[in-house]
């Protein structure tokens, strides 16, 4: 069995405050970290003040599959490749006095972005570490198959339309105005 190369992560979400009445505070994606063993498995607080606070919310695996790689391409290729995170908040207040976000999924695929952004979901991006880049790289390499572009067909084969999609006709006979006898 070939397995996907992965990576752990770390998820920092960071809740700032505002300067709006009806909405004092916002959550907003901080980081991406390596995961690491002492983290443990459970979201916790790293930091608290006046005006911020910050969680760590541990234990994602990224995987890279072969049938993605144009995504990954695609992140590799921009002038800022990054992490996707896609985040939800959670109603019931759990860990805190009230309601808390909760990552849900970390990407490095431009399609799985897109996707859940379809899905009308919260997705934030913060910019990806160099290693993680060259490794996301690497494997676009060695995956990703550009598909050759097909030869468009020349415009004078296409079929002639009005404006309202029915077929047309060209003619070189007059039909109408003067000259009529």
């Amino acid at each position: 069995m070939n397995e996907r190369p992965s990576i752990e992560v770390a998820v920092v979400m960071r809740r700032e405050r505002l300067a709006n009445r009806w909405q004092p505070w916002r959550w907003v994606l901080a980081d991406v970290v390596p995961n690491e063993a002492g983290f443990g498995s459970e979201p916790r607080r790293l930091f608290k003040s006046e005006d911020e606070e910050r969680w760590l919310h541990p234990g994602f695996t990224v995987e890279l599959f072969r049938d993605d790689a144009e995504g990954y391409y695609l992140n590799v290729t921009t002038p800022a490749p990054c992490w996707f995170v896609l985040w939800r908040m959670e109603e019931e207040a759990s860990l805190a006095d009230e309601p808390m976000p909760r990552p849900i999924m970390v990407s490095l695929s431009y399609h799985d972005a897109g996707r859940w952004l379809d899905a009308q979901e919260t997705v934030e991006q913060v910019p990806a570490p160099a290693d993680v880049v060259e490794w996301m790289r690497a494997f676009a390499d060695e995956h990703y198959v550009i598909e050759p572009k097909k030869r468009k067909r020349p415009e004078s084969f296409k079929p002639l339309q009005d404006r309202f999609g029915n077929p047309a006709s060209v003619t070189t006979e007059k039909k109408f105005g003067a000259g009529d006898a």
